[in-house]
């Protein structure tokens, strides 16, 4: 009779062991799914659905498939916080959210009281876009991972370049009335009138956030100024209604931005006729030269009808299925664990690494412009079919990206 208890019990605890390595890894998506944010939040759900498949055509991650599970947040952060909270009612320990800034810091906030008062349940934030710099600044989060660069590290890579281009003389500043839109502007007056002091800003101007339909008002505004040049973090339906209100009224100025080539815009852009006036900070570019990167485009393309706006998205998932692997766990506070100082080859080609300080990734930076493209070989990818595409004109490399932080992480 002993005897067979203990083949019972061993046959339970091959089935538990089995049952556990069968276990779905979940991943909560807060994001836009409705609303003004909606283009730009199914696109980057496309993303993380065909990123999940990737990694489970792979095996998953140790064993276990990734199962993406949309939570439509309206660009809301009262909505996400009860997105979050059905996440965490669900059993999931992953979240991952970009869109807005307000949202995240939301988020950033739910998943730190959530893991202290609920120890042994934690919840792990991946940020994919949300570039606020005070989350990894005064309100960073042992819970929070960025592998987007914050607002300052893009907008002292765009300075840098804008310094060295002698015919701006007059900048018009427009930007989303919340925390990041605050932050462009904030952070643009202040390294222009450090590095150019010459530069003017002649116009600065924040709107609703997601809210404006016509952006005609704004447009006379700029010409009125005599800006040769605009800076702007606007995103989704802000930046292309803001470029199809430029092309209606025939403004002719250089633009840099963070966002154009997201849902809307490049068909917005090319409407302007401004070729390669549009100038664009980012982590990546379809046509980058890398050949993995770039066959990678080319099936993503054919299978979501997009092309990748998230290559940061790449580096999270592909980083996450690394930092389980190294702690051989998917516990949540073991992955956190790993990813804490890791090194990692980026999407595009190049180092990156997540800094253990404040978990801010740091990752090479490009910048380049919209337009004509060259040889089709060397570039074959174009934009929401517009014939127009994205060529580099500046890549700024992993180590003149970083900033400092004010960050002092609380650890468990």
């Amino acid at each position: 009779m002993h005897k067979l208890i203990v083949a019972a019990a061993a046959a339970l605890t091959v089935l538990g062991g089995a049952a556990s390595a069968q276990e779905t890894i979940k991943i909560g998506y807060i994001d836009p799914l409705s609303g003004g944010g909606a283009s730009v939040g199914e696109g980057g759900l496309k993303t993380f659905q065909y990123l999940a498949d990737e990694l489970n055509a792979k095996g998953g991650i140790l064993g276990h498939k990734v199962e993406i599970v949309p939570l439509d947040n309206k660009t809301n952060p009262q909505e996400s916080l009860v997105q979050a909270q059905k996440a965490v009612d669900a059993g999931i320990h992953y979240i991952t959210q970009g869109n807005g800034s307000s949202v995240g810091a939301a988020l950033e906030d739910f998943v730190t009281k959530n893991n202290s008062r609920n120890p042994g349940k934690e919840v792990l934030y991946f940020n994919y876009a949300a570039v606020d710099p005070s989350m990894t600044n005064e309100k960073c989060s042992y819970w929070h991972f960025r592998w987007d660069a914050n607002s300052d590290i893009k907008m002292a890579a765009l300075t840098n370049y804008m310094k060295g281009q002698p015919s701006i003389k007059k900048v018009y500043l427009i930007n989303m009335d919340y925390s990041f839109g605050q932050s462009v502007r904030s952070e643009a007056r202040k390294m222009l009138g450090e590095k150019r002091p010459d530069i003017q800003i002649v116009g600065d101007e924040l709107h609703p956030m997601l809210k404006v339909t016509d952006f005609s008002p704004y447009i006379a505004k700029i010409k009125a100024s005599g800006a040769d040049t605009v800076v702007t973090g606007n995103w989704g339906q802000d930046f292309a209604l803001l470029l199809k209100a430029a092309a209606d009224a025939g403004l002719k100025v250089n633009w840099y931005t963070y966002y154009a080539g997201g849902a809307g815009g490049p068909t917005a852009i090319k409407q302007t006729g401004l070729d390669h006036q549009v100038f664009q900070i980012s982590e990546g570019i379809p046509n980058s030269g890398n050949k993995a990167a770039m066959d990678f485009e080319k099936d993503f393309r054919a299978k979501t009808g997009i092309s990748v706006w998230y290559p940061r998205a790449v580096n999270e998932m592909r980083m996450f299925k690394a930092a389980a692997e190294k702690a051989n766990s998917i516990d949540p506070v073991k992955v956190a664990a790993a990813l804490e100082g890791m090194k990692f080859e980026v999407f595009d080609g190049g180092d990156g690494f997540m800094r253990k300080d404040d978990h801010q990734f740091f990752q090479p930076i490009i910048i380049s412009s919209f337009g004509t493209l060259g040889d089709k070989a060397k570039e074959p990818f174009d934009e929401e079919n517009t014939g127009w595409g994205w060529h580099p004109v500046s890549k700024i490399d992993t180590d003149q990206t970083m900033l400092p932080t004010t960050c002092n992480m609380k650890r468990p």
